[in-house]
C-alpha cells in the first residue's frame, strides 16, 4: 500500500474533521469535538498538520501541530494529535507521520517536540517510547474552555 504524507489543505478539511470525530470516540471523549470546517477555514492560519494519504485521496491518518515557547528550552513544536485509522495500525503509517512532524521540527530549528498520550493507550505509548521519548508524571493538562 502506497502512502503519501504531505501537508493539508483547505479541501481536505471535511476529511479531517470526520478523523477529528473518529478520534474523539477513540478516546471515549465525543462529547468534546466541537470543531468544524466553517470553523477551521475561518481559522486556517492557525491550523497546520500533514495527513497519510492513499493512491485513491483518501485520508487514513494525520498529525497536527503548532509552535510553542517553552521558557526553559525556547522554540519547540508541540504536536496535538497523531491519528491513524484503525484497520490502517501496524503497518509504519503513524511512524511515517511522527518522522515528518520530527524533519518539520529539526528543520524549523525547534530544540523540543512535546505531545501527550492518554494513560490507557499502551500500544502508542510503546510506539513512543520506540523512538525515544521520555515520559514524565509530574504535568498534568489543564483546559479553560472559553467558548
Amino acid at each position: 500500500m502506497e502512502i503519501i504524507i504531505r501537508s493539508a489543505v483547505e479541501a481536505d478539511y471535511p476529511q479531517i474533521v470526520d478523523l477529528f470525530r473518529e478520534f474523539a470516540e477513540f478516546e471515549k471523549l465525543p462529547e468534546r469535538m466541537t470543531n468544524s470546517v466553517d470553523r477551521m477555514i475561518k481559522e486556517k492560519e492557525f491550523f497546520n498538520c500533514f495527513v497519510a494519504v492513499t493512491s485513491d485521496n483518501r485520508i487514513i491518518g494525520y498529525a497536527t501541530y503548532f509552535f510553542c515557547y517553552y521558557t526553559w528550552t525556547g522554540k519547540s513544536l508541540y504536536m496535538d494529535d497523531l491519528y491513524v485509522q484503525r484497520e490502517y495500525r501496524a503497518n509504519g503509517i503513524g511512524t511515517k507521520l511522527i518522522n515528518r512532524v520530527i524533519e518539520f521540527a529539526k528543520d524549523s530549528k525547534c530544540h523540543k517536540l512535546r505531545w501527550q498520550v492518554s494513560n490507557w493507550n499502551k500500544p502508542a505509548i510503546d510506539f513512543y517510547k520506540s523512538i525515544g521519548a521520555v515520559f514524565d508524571n509530574i504535568e498534568r493538562n489543564c483546559d479553560l474552555m472559553l467558548d
